[in-house]
């Protein structure tokens, strides 16, 4: 019993206790008497059982680390407070040590809850060893009780944020995806390592480099917005079929994205197209970040796609709306304007051009209504689309009933030749609507030596106007002969 008077014991730094276990070793023996095999079974099916073996225990000495632990004045004190100290908190981890002496183990060690006699929550690894001598009895045990409440209050505080994290990744609206870039990198090294500098030129030489790189990417995780946004019914679905994701595109947005790593720029961004599961576009800004942590090797990449189609979509509508006429589906005297600058800027010749003006338009408004003037509308921008379907040249919506069709690059044949397949569909649009027919009044020129393209246009405006003119002078003549 000398470690009972040791000043080892007493002046330890960690929470000692001695006890006797004896009463416990009494029970076990009933126990076994009684035919039970399975002590864990046992305990389970009723765990007032445990707390009764905890309640056999005998407190013979602790040191000044234990009383000042759990806040006690002094043994006495403690003993009367075993209870508020041993919470119901402890009845499973306690069931672990019953294990270990009933199966003769001379030591045994777990994590368990206990609390201070003024409430407070201790967290503690307790330890327990059967001193040499008292192997048969249990009669005298040695116990350390660390707290450990500091490392279990940072290790559930790690648990709380990666939770967090997790739920984040989990559920953000955002598709997110979590990608190994390793083997990029050490791509990347490899090619500075031997002295490439131009990494563009580089890439433009080695087109087959990008692919290798594409192919080198370890998808690790993905979220459920991913899953959503590219109609996948699993993780399993998608990674099988992520070729369709990245269609022909994804070589030139994965390119931009090479040469801002080969720069040192590891966050990133940029608009790509993709493509979900069923063939539909998917447009997206991709976000583009290395982990903090993971600078060195890449190992750990993130990538946010937003999904940008609705607002591509109406990007593109706006721009079609300030380059289109509405109604005919034809350009617009905005887009034949600039058009008309670019071409006066280029040095392809010759142009030519075809002036168009519906006769009859007014008269057809006033009598049947806008309604049939805009069919006849709709049908002069379909005659036109034919016209010019396939071919570098484009058809204006200038004015009410005004027309201009650009020929960049045609001579005069080739502007002859558009002149009779014009002719020719409005000659078989007017078979079709017989009851309704179509009537124009059409100048063309060609650009000569040195001709500015303005004044190329006024030839063709005038000798447009000088067929409308005689358009209606035969009009008039059939009313004053009639």
């Amino acid at each position: 019993m000398e470690i009972l008077d040791s000043s080892i014991f007493d002046l330890s730094p960690i929470p000692f206790w001695l006890e006797d276990f004896s009463e416990v070793k009494n029970q076990f023996d009933i126990w076994k008497n009684d035919g039970v095999e399975n002590l864990e079974d046992f305990l389970r099916e009723d765990m007032s059982r445990v707390l009764h073996c905890a309640n056999l225990i005998k407190v013979l000495k602790v040191n000044h680390k234990t009383l000042e632990l759990f806040e006690a004045k002094n043994v006495d004190h403690l003993r009367e407070n075993l209870s508020q100290i041993f919470s119901n908190d402890m009845a499973e981890s306690h069931i672990h040590d019953l294990l270990a002496l009933w199966n003769n183990q001379a030591h045994f060690s777990n994590t368990a809850v206990n609390y201070s006699l003024t409430g407070k929550r201790l967290d503690i690894h307790l330890r327990g060893t059967v001193l040499p001598g008292h192997e048969d009895n249990l009669s005298l045990i040695l116990l350390s009780t660390e707290n450990i409440t500091s490392y279990q209050d940072a290790c559930r505080l790690e648990a709380h944020s990666r939770s967090i994290a997790e739920a984040r990744f989990t559920y953000s609206p955002t598709s997110l995806w979590v990608e190994d870039f390793s083997r990029i990198k050490t791509r990347l090294d490899h090619l500075k390592a031997i002295g490439i500098e131009d990494f563009v030129t580089f890439l433009d030489v080695h087109n087959d480099f990008i692919i290798e790189c594409l192919r080198d990417i370890s998808i690790i995780d993905v979220n459920q917005a991913t899953l959503n946004l590219f109609g996948a019914s699993s993780k399993d679905h998608l990674l099988q079929n992520i070729y369709t994701v990245f269609g022909h595109e994804t070589l030139n947005t994965f390119r931009g994205q090479l040469i801002e790593l080969w720069k040192g720029n590891i966050h990133h961004q940029c608009e790509a197209v993709n493509y979900a599961l069923d063939g539909s576009i998917r447009h997206v800004l991709l976000q583009f970040t290395i982990f903090p942590g993971f600078e060195d090797n890449w190992s750990m990449a993130q990538l946010a796609l937003t999904d940008i189609t609705a607002r591509k979509k109406a990007e593109n509508y706006l721009e079609y709306l300030g380059k289109h006429d509405v109604l005919t589906k034809l350009y617009n005297r905005s887009f034949y304007s600039s058009e008309i600058n670019r071409i006066e800027r280029s040095t392809l010749r010759p142009v030519s051009c075809i002036y168009i003006d519906m006769n009859g338009l007014k008269e057809i408004n006033d009598t049947q209504g806008h309604d049939v003037g805009d069919d006849l509308l709709r049908r002069t921008g379909a005659i036109l689309t034919q016209l010019i379907h396939n071919t570098l040249y484009s058809a204006s919506r200038i004015g009410g009933d005004e027309f201009v069709v650009l020929l960049p690059g045609a001579d005069e044949a080739a502007l002859q030749s558009s002149l009779d397949a014009l002719h020719e569909l409005i000659h078989i649009d007017n078979q079709f609507y017989s009851t309704q027919k179509i009537n124009f009044a059409i100048g063309s020129a060609s650009s000569q030596n040195n001709e500015r393209i303005e004044d190329m246009l006024k030839r063709a405006d005038k000798a447009m106007y000088l067929q409308k003119r005689a358009f209606y002078l035969s009009l008039k003549h059939e009313k004053e002969s009639v």
